[in-house]
């Protein structure tokens, strides 16, 4: 047995509702596809520099030997799934992943790492939305600039064996042109404004405490919209310091109209949001639209 101490950027990533998939394809056909998932995402692993630890179940854990490497993995695993046709099931869509990153310490036992990275990165695929790629700040601090600048505060936690709260970023990689990275402390200071959205049967707030939401077809976003111009993710909306910015990743584009005069149209754009309106995902819409996305803004 051979222990040895070494630095790494450790990944998780997980198939996302595996359970669901059983219930929905059978066992037979579950199971064929997420072997497909995992071989790819195994196939991405050693393509970026990485090396596969184990896969167990739904899950394979990796290890690169840069925070670098391991982001862009992550990157192509998501990208590769997108385009993934298995021959023998070709109507089945692949599922999304989530994927957990740190960057740290880690003890090498023979085919196996432990170590405080380990547990990490474990926690952080444990956060993580689908199609999200989840760190701290270890791992932002030695980013190349590229991925640092993508790079979104989203939350804190604590993690066992680590005193105090922690920073939880995401490394947002479907926005085409991206933002310098703006820490928007979630600390008790009083929020300075909110905003409503409002989209058929769902209503939710984003503010100071939640800074960010997703818009698209697929089930992962916070407001879904069932519409075939609809991108998988199509649009985020980020809180600024009190400013709401409307950042469309779309091919269609997203359509706003603000204050009921104000026309935008935004592709692989973004724009700040004021009073309220309506927004269009891949159209245009009125106010009576089906699939309008209703907004207001509020001062606290």
């Amino acid at each position: 047995m051979v222990r040895e101490n070494d630095t790494l950027a450790i990944l998780f990533a997980d198939i996302a509702k595996s359970t669901q998939l059983y219930e929905k394809l059978g066992n037979k056909t579950a199971q064929f596809l997420i072997g497909s998932c995992l071989a790819l995402l195994s196939r991405v692993t050693v393509e970026n520099k990485g090396t596969v630890i184990k896969t167990i179940g739904d899950e394979i854990m990796c290890t690169f030997p840069s925070a670098d490497d391991a982001v862009e993995a992550a990157v192509c695993m998501n990208r590769e799934l997108e385009q993934l046709v298995i021959s023998e099931i070709p109507n089945v869509t692949p599922p999304n992943i989530y994927v957990g990153i740190q960057f740290g310490p880690v003890i090498r036992e023979d085919d196996d790492v432990f170590g405080d990275a380990v547990n990490v990165a474990s926690r952080m695929v444990s956060m993580a939305k689908q199609r999200q790629i989840v760190t701290t700040d270890e791992t932002i601090e030695v980013l190349c600039e590229k991925y640092k600048n993508t790079a979104r505060i989203i939350d804190k936690t604590t993690v066992k064996g680590k005193s105090g709260e922690i920073n939880i970023y995401e490394v947002i990689w479907e926005q085409q042109d991206a933002t310098v990275m703006v820490d928007d402390s979630f600390d008790a200071r009083k929020i300075e404004s909110q905003m409503e959205l409002k989209f058929q049967d769902v209503n939710i707030h984003v503010d100071q405490n939640r800074p960010s939401a997703t818009l698209g077809r697929q089930s992962h976003n916070d407001i879904v919209v069932n519409d075939g111009r609809v991108s998988r993710t199509h649009a985020r909306i980020e809180y600024r310091r009190g400013k709401f910015v409307l950042i469309d990743q779309s091919t269609n584009g997203t359509f706003a109209l603000i204050q009921g005069k104000k026309s935008i149209t935004l592709k692989r754009d973004e724009a700040v949001l004021l009073g309220k309106g309506i927004l269009g995902l891949g159209r245009d819409v009125t106010e009576e639209s089906p699939v309008a996305i209703h907004y207001s803004i509020k001062l606290a």
